[in-house]
Parts: C-alpha cells; sequence; structure tokens
C-alpha cells in the first residue's frame, strides 16, 4: 500500500497528514477540535477531504485517546470527547471514502516510533508517553500488542499506592497519579509551600506563590539549579523508573522508550529515570538492562503511527 493519511485527536486541535511508506509527512492540515462527539467526526472527515487533495491515498487512520475495541472500529469510551461506543470507523468512513483503521493514540505513537523513530533496530519495546497523564504501548515480537479486548497498554491505570490518590479514571492510586506532568506540578507545589528558601528561582519564574508555578517553570528553574525544581524531577523520576522496572518483570523488552511532553527535558529526566530503573529493577546486577531511550519523533509519533497503521490494514 502506497500513501496513507493518519490524524491525531487533540484536546484543542485535530492533526491530519499524507505519509509515505517511510514514515515521512507529505503534507499535513490541523483543525480546531469542536466540542459536540458528533463534530469532531465532521471534522476529521474535512481534515481528511483537505489534506488529501492532490495525493492518492489509500487508507486512513485515526489516533484516539480511549478504548478501542478489539476491530479496530468502535471508541468504547474516550474520556476527553464524550464517545461511548462510538462507530468512528463506520462514521468516517461513509464521509471520506476510504478504509479507516481507529486505533488507541498511545498505541498509535508507540507504533510510530517503532517504525520510523526511536524503537528501529528493536523488536521487543515498551512505550510510555509522559504527559498529562501516562500512557503506553506493548510491541512485543515486532507486533502491536492490543490484548483480547483491544485495551492493553493502560500503563497509568495500573495502581501502585493501594487507597493513593484519587485518579480521574475513579480509582486510587493509579501510576500516572505519580509519574505523569500533573504529578511533577504537584510535586513542586507542595515542596515551594513547604520550603520557600529553596524554591527561590521557581517561585519568581511565576506568581510567586506554589499555586502559580507550572510545568514550565520547572523546566526552566531545574536547569538553573533550583533545589526544589530538582528534586520534584528526582521524584518523578523515582516514579518511572521502578513502574519501568515493574513492566520489564512483566515483557523483558530490549528497549523502553519514553515520549510525550516531559520527554523532551532529555537528560533532565532521562537519566535520573535510567538511574532509579536500574535501582529497582529485580536481580538488576545478574541480568541484561533495557535501554531506556528518548522519543525521536515528539508529536509527530500518533499521526506517522496512526497513517502506518492503515497501511497495515
Amino acid at each position: 500500500m502506497g500513501l496513507t493519511i493518519g490524524v491525531d485527536i487533540g484536546g484543542t486541535k485535530i492533526a491530519a497528514g499524507v505519509v509515505d511508506e517511510e514514515g515521512a509527512i507529505l503534507a499535513t492540515c490541523k483543525v480546531p477540535t469542536p466540542p459536540t462527539p458528533e463534530g469532531v467526526i465532521d471534522a476529521i472527515a474535512d481534515a481528511v477531504r483537505t489534506v488529501s487533495e492532490g495525493f492518492e491515498v489509500e487508507a486512513v487512520g485515526i489516533g484516539a485517546a480511549g478504548y478501542v475495541d478489539d476491530k479496530r472500529a468502535t471508541v468504547l469510551f474516550a474520556p476527553n470527547i464524550n464517545w461511548r461506543h462510538e462507530a468512528l470507523k463506520d462514521k468516517v468512513e461513509q464521509r471520506v471514502g476510504l478504509p479507516v483503521v481507529v486505533e488507541n493514540d498511545a498505541n498509535a505513537a508507540a507504533w510510530g516510533e517503532y517504525r520510523f523513530g526511536a524503537g528501529q533496530g528493536h523488536d521487543d519495546v515498551i512505550c510510555i508517553t509522559l504527559g498529562t497523564g501516562l500512557g503506553g504501548g506493548i510491541i512485543i515480537g515486532n507486533k502491536l500488542r492490543r490484548g483480547r479486548f483491544g485495551v492493553a497498554a493502560e500503563f497509568g491505570h495500573i495502581r501502585v499506592v493501594p487507597d493513593g490518590l484519587l485518579c480521574g479514571c475513579g480509582s486510587q492510586g493509579c501510576w500516572e497519579q505519580y509519574a505523569s506532568g500533573r504529578a511533577l506540578v504537584r510535586y513542586a507545589r507542595q515542596r515551594a509551600q513547604a520550603t520557600p528558601g529553596n524554591a527561590e528561582l521557581l517561585l519568581g519564574l511565576g506568581d510567586g506563590t506554589p499555586e502559580g508555578i507550572e510545568g514550565k517553570h520547572i523546566s526552566l528553574a531545574a536547569r538553573q539549579g533550583d533545589p526544589v525544581a530538582v528534586d520534584s524531577f528526582r521524584e518523578l523520576a523515582r516514579w518511572v523508573g521502578s513502574g519501568l522496572a515493574d513492566l520489564a518483570s512483566l515483557f523483558d523488552p530490549s528497549a523502553f522508550i519514553v515520549g510525550g511532553g516531559l520527554s523532551d527535558e532529555g537528560d533532565l529526566v532521562l537519566d535520573p529515570i535510567r538511574k532509579s530503573f536500574r535501582r529497582w529493577l529485580v536481580g538488576g546486577q545478574w541480568r541484561p538492562h533495557a535501554q531506556v531511550l528518548a522519543a525521536q519523533l515528539g508529536g509527530k509519533a500518533g499521526l506517522v503511527g496512526a497513517a502506518d497503521l492503515a497501511r497495515q490494514g
């Protein structure tokens, strides 16, 4: 199969791109994400029609946040768009006249990294995305593993603290409550509240109060040695690395790929994650260690991965 279109549905915008067999994006367009579920479907169709002009496109892949069924056709549950058993494949196919494959957005990003990014050369890869929350994808034996019902790799909702912090999913103690961009901000605000003298730079980047601290402030302050900002990254990394060690016990991959917005911080976050991973890996002194790699495709991973999954059929 030749050219395909990948669609990445975000909270504020929908991106569509024509992608070739080498993972190169030949054309893109973006449209605002409408407020209604049916409006989102119409916007996806509009974006596909717009970006496909002048190209011979053979299929469309859509990356959607939420649970996607085993047939890669129906969004069972999407928390941000209010889709419930939404027949997304059929509805978009009716509008654009092309075959459509629907995939979880983190799975699509994982596949993109495996095929065209940091995962090249690896047969067994576990990907995590560190953003507002925590998502993931599993590639074992060169295949995307989705589980019997299509909803595997929801790593962010593994419960790591019994009766811990309340999660947006309704459960308590989920991993993403301790290993995510939201968690990083919470760590920094708590530490700045407790020891403001160690957070002078960090507080000054905001409005002077702990509540004014945002993720971008923590990154800037950490790079300049602010003790609270540095310690907040260490706490985040402790949780991420220990979770990767648990996943290594389950899947034994040759590489972990860390993507999402926090991966843009490079070694500021990756070095302490690697240290924590080695610390908590069971039998680590006697067994091979998986590599912990930074994602390479950035925000393009989901679009490129969705397009390639459509090509796979």
